[in-house]
């Protein structure tokens, strides 16, 4: 299995923001990475890709399945299948693997990332009994996975199955599940981190016809969001978010990368040149073989790094308490729009967590600035 951060050539991500004019970010964002010349083209991978259905069998599993394994011949990795024939689903007993792969952790290793294509399992009601796409040595096993560095590629109803499973909604998303849809519809998304790998080709408001989900809450705290709903653009229906729908996100989870999209619904997604450069960029990060746009660090995330450093004596304490204080800065002024004010404020942060010579810290607070710097003018 690949282990993310150990794959990625050092320097990609300042180069990424060159060529797409963020200059902001990279011109000091990057002077904790090491200077590299090109990146050497990734060694083949494996993916898998799980269609296993107990309830509702979403139509573009197949085309996903097929647009994934063609995405995998041009870009230098090689598909799997889980998508057995179960009750009404017809699963595709042409490509599906006999047998569960999710015999064991070390089973799954194989996997540099791990694709849910919409394999809607019918646990909606909660119950902890009711069959779910996987049981619970399955599940155990895919948990040792994502622990060891495994990525996560959640689309669409990803986030509707294994509802009685806190930890797999944690994984799709800061516990987001999926709690109904209006009619399909034309809708407007917006670009909310537009350096990161799988948002680099996409225009600033992106109008798609699609199935757009409603869910039982805002991810936002828990995730980096990569795109949000402008609802004023459609009829979200019963269930409405607000000003606030987010619909993509991303975030390193328990030691593994995860990113989901909640559109896709539709055949035709897998046959849009846009939609499966976007669904690539998501493959290729959680693998581990590009990186970008801040890597999906949260503040949260940098917040928790910094309290467990605390300890240590009174040095210690002193530098993880300044370095706390720069980051809540941070984020109000982020918040606050000041995307410039943020990055500013997170290189005084870095400055100090360079004395708490913790290397994780230091390439958290980087990927910080990055993303910050990244949204200045956008």
């Amino acid at each position: 299995m690949r282990k993310p951060l150990s794959l990625i050539t050092t320097g990609l991500a300042a180069g990424a923001l060159l060529l797409t004019g963020a200059t902001y970010a990279s011109a000091g964002a990057d002077s904790d990475r090491a200077a590299v010349g090109p990146a050497e083209a990734a060694q083949p991978y494996k993916v898998l890709v799980v269609g296993k259905t107990l309830g509702f069998r979403h139509s573009h599993i197949d085309d996903t399945t097929n647009a994934v394994i063609e995405l995998g011949k041009e870009h230098g990795f090689t598909v799997d299948v889980w998508d057995p024939p179960i009750g009404r689903s017809p699963g595709q007993p042409a490509l599906t693997m006999a047998t569960t792969p999710f015999t064991s952790t070390e089973a799954l290793s194989k996997y540099a990332t791990i694709m849910f294509a919409s394999p809607v399992d019918g646990t909606n009601n909660q119950d902890p009994n009711r069959p779910r796409t996987l049981d619970d040595a399955e599940l155990a096993a895919f948990k040792g996975y994502i622990r060891q560095g495994g990525g996560f590629v959640g689309l669409h109803a990803a986030t509707d199955e294994m509802h009685a499973v806190p930890w797999f909604s944690q994984l799709t998303g800061g516990s987001a599940r999926f709690r109904n849809h209006p009619a399909q519809q034309t809708a407007t998304m917006v670009v909310e981190s537009p350096h990161h790998p799988s948002t680099t080709m996409l225009p600033k408001k992106w109008v798609r016809f699609d199935e757009w989900y409603n869910f039982t809450s805002n991810p936002r705290e828990d995730v980096h969001v990569l795109l949000t709903l402008d609802e004023s653009t459609y009829n979200p229906g019963n269930g409405a978010m607000g000003a606030d729908h987010p619909i993509a996100w991303c975030h390193n989870f328990e030691g593994g990368r995860s990113w989901y999209e909640g559109a896709g619904h539709v055949d035709s997604s897998y046959s849009d040149p846009l939609f499966l450069d976007h669904l690539l960029g998501g493959i290729e990060w959680t693998a581990g073989v590009v990186e970008g746009g801040g890597n999906c660090v949260t503040f949260p995330e940098v917040e928790e790094i910094t309290a467990d450093l605390a300890d240590g004596g009174n040095r210690n304490a002193k530098l993880s308490a300044d370095v706390a204080d720069h980051l809540a800065a941070a984020e109000e002024a982020a918040e606050a729009g000041d995307h410039a004010a943020a990055a500013h404020i997170l290189k005084k942060a870095r400055g100090k967590a360079h004395g708490l010579q913790d290397d994780t810290l230091v390439a958290k607070l980087v990927d910080l600035v990055e993303w910050q710097g990244g949204l200045v003018g956008w």
